[in-house]
């Protein structure tokens, strides 16, 4: 016995029918914006203007929250936006961005978040490399780790900050999970490749499982997937994209200790960004190997009021026991208390630089 149809018209289709209509507009629409880009992409040409500029990626999208009205929340939205950016920026100027390779690693991930799928990327070996990629031209932009909230600063990052002229122009804060990727079940597993930093994040369960013994450190996550993939009794830490792409089971999820673990990428680019009201600014300085030399330089940032949101060190990789210390402080260089405390900072240091003023992140990726 055939069901009854049910009599009068759909319902679903007369709404299909109301969407197939407004996506027609949302098309026009779009490649109407695609036009006004491409304008905007011959006059940056003419005057040798970036094509990204930071500056304007947040007041589109601090717009876009303002006039949401739901029922999207704003994450929708501004991945939507982001993608349509994306594409603009192809339109303007192909633009090539730099990251810490292979495919799949964490930065890859904060690197297609940020710049979306209409640009080309590049996997370089190490972070090192990153920064001379941009520095050469080879590169218009780069993504670099920079602190994560578990582990603290990452010294690869930092230690290349001390000589290159790159500047950091946008921050990225992205949530990571860490999983343990293998073909092998893990009482099998005798080498746990991954980055060292991932190795401080995951403290707990490689302690409680034994496999804190067997750890072999690399120089990315994604870079140890690929060696657990073509290694018998090998596993990696890793992303769920390196699983994707070297097609390796994920033995156990979310293994990090704390399930806030977040990390902050740093875009690298030539230039500073302009101020748009709400920025930070990275700073680097060292300081003579004497009693209160330290706390001179921080007075004269409270002198100011203004507020450091980060502070970390490293050797100076020039003199023994002399350390470089890095800060980030809320506001832009060109802001009149950021700018003040830097002229006078120098006074006590043996050298002092501005690595980058940037658009403070305005979400977790």
């Amino acid at each position: 016995m055939q069901p009854e149809q049910p009599s009068g018209p759909d319902p679903l289709a007369e709404l299909r029918r109301r969407i197939d209509a407004i996506d027609d507009q949302l098309i026009r629409l779009i490649s109407e914006r695609g036009g006004l880009a491409s304008e905007i992409g011959q006059i940056k040409a003419r005057s040798g203007s970036p094509v990204y500029a930071p500056d304007r990626e947040k007041e589109i999208l601090s717009r876009i929250r303002q006039s949401n009205a739901g029922p999207f929340p704003d994450r929708v939205l501004s991945a939507i936006y982001r993608e349509l950016m994306s594409g603009s920026f192809a339109l303007e100027k192909p633009m090539r961005i730099a990251y810490l390779g292979p495919k799949g690693s964490f930065s890859h991930l904060a690197a297609t978040g940020k710049f979306g799928a209409s640009v080309e990327y590049e996997p370089v070996s190490n972070i090192a490399a990153v920064f001379s990629e941009v520095e050469r031209g080879h590169a218009d932009f780069a993504v670099v780790p920079v602190e994560n909230s578990t582990g603290g600063g990452v010294i690869d990052t930092l230690d290349s900050f001390i000589n290159t002229s790159a500047k950091a122009c946008a921050e990225i804060i992205r949530r990571i999970h860490h999983n343990v990727l293998s073909r092998e079940p893990l009482d099998r597993v005798e080498k746990l490749y991954s980055k060292p930093e991932v190795f401080a994040q995951c403290q707990q369960w490689l302690r409680e499982t034994g496999m804190d013994r067997k750890i072999v450190p690399v120089a990315s996550s994604s870079k140890a997937a690929e060696l657990a993939a073509g290694e018998a009794g090998a596993a990696a830490i890793g992303s769920t994209l390196a699983a994707e792409i070297y097609q390796l089971p994920i033995l156990f999820a979310n293994i990090e200790d704390n399930p806030y673990n977040v990390t902050r990428f740093f875009v690298v680019g030539r230039n500073y960004a302009r101020p748009t009201g709400d920025d930070k600014t990275a700073m680097m300085f060292a300081v003579p190997h004497r009693a209160g030399a330290l706390v001179d330089v921080l007075d004269v940032f409270r002198t100011e009021r203004v507020n450091l949101t980060m502070i970390t060190s490293r050797p100076s990789q020039k003199r023994n026991w002399e350390y470089n210390f890095f800060v980030d402080t809320e506001g832009h260089i060109e802001d009149d208390a950021p700018r003040r405390a830097a002229e006078a900072a120098r006074e006590f240091c043996l050298q002092f630089s501005v690595l980058g003023s940037f658009p403070r992140a305005q979400e977790v990726d």
